[in-house]
């Protein structure tokens, strides 16, 4: 028996998979009243024969690690949409993101009952991809919570 590949929607996360380096900006807001700039390094692995994107990520500040996080990036067939797992060292557990690709364009979104977050990637430039989190309390007034712009390194 030949073992499934996968199919168009799955090879789209090779856009994302390599090594890149990022600098962000960080809005104030109450997780961080002062925001401010801050510098990332992103592992992205293409996992299980390119049916998965596995992310390893550490953000720092002022010299230091002060954020890591680790997703799991997959194409759901049954329901036409990207999922993503998201684990990250604030403790809060997995948070389940959901949405499409249009275009060069990610766009993904979670409800919890802290409030829902839109994670948005901007795919449209070989090379570099530009990301955004989004937060919102009522899932219509959004508001930026951070911004980045990554190039690849591997």
């Amino acid at each position: 028996m030949d073992m499934p590949k996968p199919g168009p929607a799955h090879q789209k996360l090779e856009l994302l998979a390599g090594q890149w380096t990022g600098e962000e900006q960080i809005m104030p807001s109450p997780m961080d009243p002062t925001g401010g700039p801050a510098n990332s390094k992103v592992d992205n692995r293409l996992m299980l024969d390119g049916f998965i994107l596995v992310q390893d990520y550490v953000q720092e500040r002022s010299g230091r690690v002060n954020f890591e996080g680790h997703a799991v990036i997959s194409y759901d067939a049954g329901t036409d949409t990207y999922v993503m797992d998201w684990w990250d060292s604030f403790g809060m557990g997995r948070s389940e993101y959901r949405g499409k690709l249009s275009g060069s364009t990610l766009a993904l979104e979670s409800a919890t009952p802290m409030g829902r977050s839109r994670a948005t990637y901007d795919l449209s430039k070989p090379g570099i991809y530009e990301f955004s989190m989004q937060v919102s309390m009522d899932g219509n007034n959004w508001a930026t919570f951070m911004t980045g712009s990554y190039r690849r390194l591997a």
